[in-house]
């Protein structure tokens, strides 16, 4: 069955915050068991206080049941997201390179689990001024001389949830800057 054609041009930030569930997180289990055989992997075992790696989606859901603790991942701290500020604001011409879903990771873990989190509120706040900054470079991006006179803007190093906000809309700018440029004259080779 065909997609209708508004469900075309990108994947929603709902969908990537599943595809995002699929990645690995350490929690330490309040809970004793042994392995579990699951569709994706083999788990566990569990024994507190030893932490185990489970898929996101494993450990929310555990998280949900108070059952485990989460382990935030290294980059979901102060101290580094305030890194990948400063970096971001001193690399003017490109983006620096981030964690593949950082903002899904951390939006499901600051919803979830902001009391396994070291100041919660902080980190929406440095999240918020990262993603404002990539957004303020990405809309320079599309206002550069490059992206008029040779079709391209530089993606190296968005996330996935950037690229899905910016395709509709550069798949439109671009197929009309596309009509708007004169035909190239080609040469017959006789």
């Amino acid at each position: 069955m065909a997609l209708p054609k508004t469900l075309h041009p990108a994947l929603t930030p709902d969908e990537l915050a599943f595809l995002a569930e699929h990645d690995h997180i350490s929690i330490v289990p309040l809970f004793s068991m042994t392995r579990v055989r699951l569709i994706s992997g083999i788990y566990g075992p569990f024994r507190p206080p030893s932490a185990s790696r489970v898929p996101l989606w494993l450990g929310l859901s555990l998280k949900k049941k108070r059952k485990c603790r989460i382990v935030p991942p290294e980059w979901l701290s102060a101290e580094r997201l305030q890194a990948f500020l400063r970096d971001e604001k001193e690399n003017s011409e490109g983006f620096e390179r981030l964690p593949r879903r950082f903002m899904e990771i951390s939006k499901v873990l600051l919803d979830i689990a902001s009391d396994d989190l070291s100041q919660p509120t902080l980190l929406r706040s440095l999240l918020k001024d990262i993603r404002e900054v990539r957004q303020a470079k990405i809309r320079m991006g599309l206002q550069s001389e490059d992206v008029l006179q040779n079709d391209y803007l530089q993606v190296t190093n968005l996330t996935p949830l950037e690229l899905c906000e910016l395709k509709p809309f550069l798949v439109r700018a671009m197929g009309l800057m596309q009509t708007l440029r004169p035909p190239e004259e080609e040469e017959d080779e006789e």
